[in-house]
């Protein structure tokens, strides 16, 4: 465990020592951590994107995960929802419950949680904590120029498909970080991928001028897919051959498509192009083509040999 009966701190003395310092302070924040509410400036030429998300411990994160990895991955998995709108980040507010208020677990958490905020100008403007079994809660604020917010629902039949970076990387990091399964040269990558996933911020703000519709795929590709075809009103037609797999995960991997397909937490950006646009985005992101927009419902997954198989589910479901 990392909370243990070592002398407790009050909230506020965490407050003070641990939140009201940080790395990153906005001209555009009046008033942030300290008061009753926090008091932004928006810019008259911009929507403001706003995402929420609660981790739970054994669910959304490891029991005993490391504080540094948790304050970094629960800011980061919020970020990736304004990336997957191509949002630039601006506030953060944060809630932990915890069930005890060690000072040294809030001192690594807040490390953690910093260091990504201050790689992409965020401050933490607001927040609570209270006692309870752990969890944390982040909601990310960030802007994007007025009407030109990407959504999930703007897919057309011919539409490319792309994926970022490569996929199945944190499905695997999370068996490898429960002490499951074998381990090999490129385990701890794996694992890092798991609990410190990389939002794609940039590929978001760059996505604006191209895509038809984006989503970062958190529940796994053909979960989050799934919106977007269900959303739009389309189907698709996925290669199976061409997902990108990193070498780290071709070398722990037996087969299965169900890792790379319905495994979660890699959050990399999935988006659809126009053809007409499709060669520009090599030159924008970092991205490979995976499978089109078709008009028949539903994702069909295309074997090697042509062979069509239809999954029976799509991936995770908080409630099934």
């Amino acid at each position: 465990m990392f909370f243990s009966r070592a002398r407790m701190t009050s909230e506020f003395e965490l407050i003070e020592k641990y939140f009201s310092q940080q790395p990153v302070r906005r001209d555009d924040v009046i008033i942030g951590v300290g008061d009753d509410g926090a008091v932004l400036r928006t810019p008259a030429d911009r929507d403001l994107v706003v995402s929420t998300d609660t981790l739970v411990e054994g669910v959304h994160f490891i029991k005993d995960c490391a504080p540094p990895d948790l304050g970094y991955r629960a800011l980061a998995v919020n970020l990736s929802d304004l990336a997957a709108m191509g949002a630039e980040p601006a506030w953060v507010t944060l809630a932990i419950t915890a069930p005890s208020s060690e000072e040294s677990w809030f001192r690594d958490f807040s490390r953690g949680f910093f260091e990504l905020a201050a790689a992409h100008g965020v401050q933490l403007v607001g927040g609570n904590l209270a006692r309870g079994p752990l969890s944390v809660t982040v909601a990310v604020h960030g802007f994007v120029p007025r009407g030109r917010v990407l959504r999930r629902n703007g897919a057309q039949v011919g539409d490319v498909i792309f994926v970022t970076g490569t996929l199945g990387d944190a499905a695997l990091g999370l068996q490898i970080a429960r002490g499951e399964g074998a381990k090999n040269f490129g385990a701890e990558k794996l694992r890092q991928r798991y609990l410190r996933p990389t939002p794609r911020l940039n590929e978001g703000l760059a996505l604006r001028e191209v895509a038809s519709a984006c989503i970062d795929v958190s529940d796994g590709l053909l979960a989050d897919l799934g919106h977007i075809v269900d959303q739009s009103g389309v189907g698709a037609a996925l290669e199976l051959a061409q997902l990108p797999l990193s070498t780290e995960f071709r070398q722990l991997w037996t087969g299965d498509w169900s890792v790379p397909l319905f495994g979660g937490d890699d959050y990399e950006l999935c988006f659809t192009v126009p053809p007409g646009r499709a060669d520009k985005v090599s030159s924008q992101v970092n991205a490979t083509r995976i499978g089109a927009i078709e008009a028949q419902s539903g994702i069909r997954c295309v074997r090697e040999d042509r062979s069509v198989w239809i999954p029976e589910r799509r991936g995770y479901d908080h409630f099934r």
